[in-house]
């Protein structure tokens, strides 16, 4: 089957073919069962897009994958996309409540898991299939006609979920995430001599997109999902890695291990998004690399990235999280949409060819969160509020509903997480707004006693942000995509 026809613009798997037709015996992808070049990576994956062609699927279905990162996973992306149909990206650790509830929203043509098909079948109608099927089709990949795919049609169904509600899809189209890759390839600058090593799930766009920014330029990508974090400076080591993308919660465990463990790594470049990263813990992550550059970065999975900061910006401009993508603009606006001055905090506005077309089947949430969500010059409503200081770097203050008075003071759980992990014992922090009982709670991994906390915490805050309560635990809950889970603590399991 021939590659694929397209009409009106790049399509993501394109990105593959040209890395492999530049350099098609370079490595391109391996997991701890082997490696993959881009030669072999675009076989597989033409030989992937022929099964699922066979299954049944059409240009316009979505197909649903649950599999762990790794190169199966990435044959099964690429194939999605040449057959023309999106890829409904699933971490396998995903709840059975959620899980059922994806696949009846996206009505996926097919279920491709690596294992447990008959506990996926039971929560769907639709044909549930393994990667053993997959290898029984053989090697060969059939002469037919390619599939007709336009640019402008969707590559992704990105599932993104919010504190309170079932998961929502994100409609991310060829067109748009090829624009982010470029854009986020020229601010990250990646190199075909990198090594990217990735232990985030592919079902969380910052892992996924790991593997676009590594084929724009013939990068290799690392994938350890089940990499206990305890290993993973011997295996930045092992595979020579030079980019380590990192959410903080990593962060915290990984620079436990870095305290001990100083031989040096090729790591040259290390990148945060997710949740801000703490003044504390980028100080540590230069002591552990000592030669790699920061990247604090911002975003969304509505527009993919928002802002990035330039190599080691947070050392020239505290709490910035660098200036918008190249082709798009970030707005701070009053409650009326009124753009305002520079250093005035309001809701971060953005626009551009970043931004997707809206969520899945659902106009009333799609209305809520993007402005002129019917026009191509849609604007997403993030939610989050900030500052853009007189030189278009935008400042991350906390989400809508993150900011709170107390006793008449103004403050966001962020600038709290901030300052308690600004004390040296503390390793990881979370908080959230006063409860209807008023109640300020912080909970806490550390070597602290809540007493010795408080009082770290009276020299830095005001009074009336200090937490009435510290909860002090040996770990946190996490989610599927590493942050914090603070729907769990909300609901009172640390309590």
């Amino acid at each position: 089957m021939p590659a694929g026809s397209r009409r009106g613009g790049a399509l993501v798997h394109e990105l593959l073919d040209a890395a492999a037709g530049r350099r098609p015996d370079d490595p391109a992808v391996c997991d701890k069962a082997g490696h993959d070049s881009y030669g072999e990576l675009v076989v597989r994956s033409q030989v992937a897009a022929d099964w699922l062609i066979c299954a049944g699927v059409r240009p316009g279905d979505r197909v649903a994958v649950l599999l762990p990162p790794g190169r199966d996973m990435t044959a099964l992306t690429y194939g999605v996309f040449r057959t023309g149909a999106a890829l409904v990206p699933v971490s396998p650790q995903v709840g059975r409540l959620h899980l059922e509830w994806i696949l009846r929203d996206s009505a996926p043509a097919l279920v491709v898991c690596h294992d447990k098909v008959s506990d996926v079948q039971a929560l769907t109608a639709v044909p549930v299939v393994s990667l053993q099927d997959l290898a029984r089709h053989g090697a060969t990949v059939a002469d037919r006609p390619a599939p007709l795919i336009n640019a402008g049609d969707p590559a992704l169904l990105m599932y993104t979920s919010g504190s309170t509600t079932m998961p929502r899809a994100v409609v991310c189209p060829h067109e748009r995430v090829r624009f982010v890759v470029d854009a986020v390839g020229s601010r990250l600058g990646y190199t075909s001599d990198d090594v990217i090593l990735c232990r985030l799930p592919m079902s969380f766009d910052y892992g996924l997109y790991q593997l676009f920014l590594a084929a724009a330029v013939g990068a290799q990508v690392a994938f350890r999902p089940d990499l206990p974090m305890a290993a993973t400076l011997a295996a930045a080591r092992a595979v020579r890695a030079t980019v380590l993308p990192l959410v903080p919660t990593m962060t915290a465990i990984l620079l436990r291990i870095g305290v001990r463990d100083r031989r040096p790594t090729d790591v040259r470049l290390v990148t945060n998004t997710g949740e801000a990263l703490s003044a504390a813990h980028a100080r540590s992550l230069r002591v552990v690399f000592p030669n790699a550059a920061i990247v604090p970065m911002y975003g969304m999975t509505e527009c993919k990235r928002i802002t990035i900061g330039e190599p080691d910006e947070d050392l020239r401009h505290p709490d910035s999280v660098g200036r918008p993508l190249d082709g798009t603009e970030v707005l701070v606006v009053d409650s009326d949409g009124t753009p305002l001055d520079a250093g005035q905090v309001g809701e971060i506005w953005v626009k551009g060819p970043h931004v997707m077309r809206g969520y899945w089947r659902s106009a009333s949430a799609t209305a809520q969160r993007f402005h002129r969500p019917e026009y191509a010059d849609r604007m997403l409503r993030s939610g989050d509020h900030g500052y853009l200081d007189s030189s278009g770097r935008l400042y991350f203050v906390g989400r809508r509903d993150d900011i709170f008075k107390r006793r008449g003071v103004r403050t966001s759980v962020t600038e709290l997480e901030a300052a308690i992990l600004s004390v040296a014992e503390v390793v990881q922090a979370a908080v959230l707004p006063p409860g209807p009982d008023g109640e300020l709670v912080a909970w806490i991994v550390g070597d602290i006693t809540p007493r010795a906390l408080l009082a770290e915490l009276t020299s830095r805050v005001e009074p009336a942000k200090v937490p009435d309560r510290f909860i002090v635990s040996g770990s946190l809950p996490l989610t599927e995509n590493g942050k914090i889970d603070k729907r769990s603590l909300r609901s009172g399991d640390l309590r």
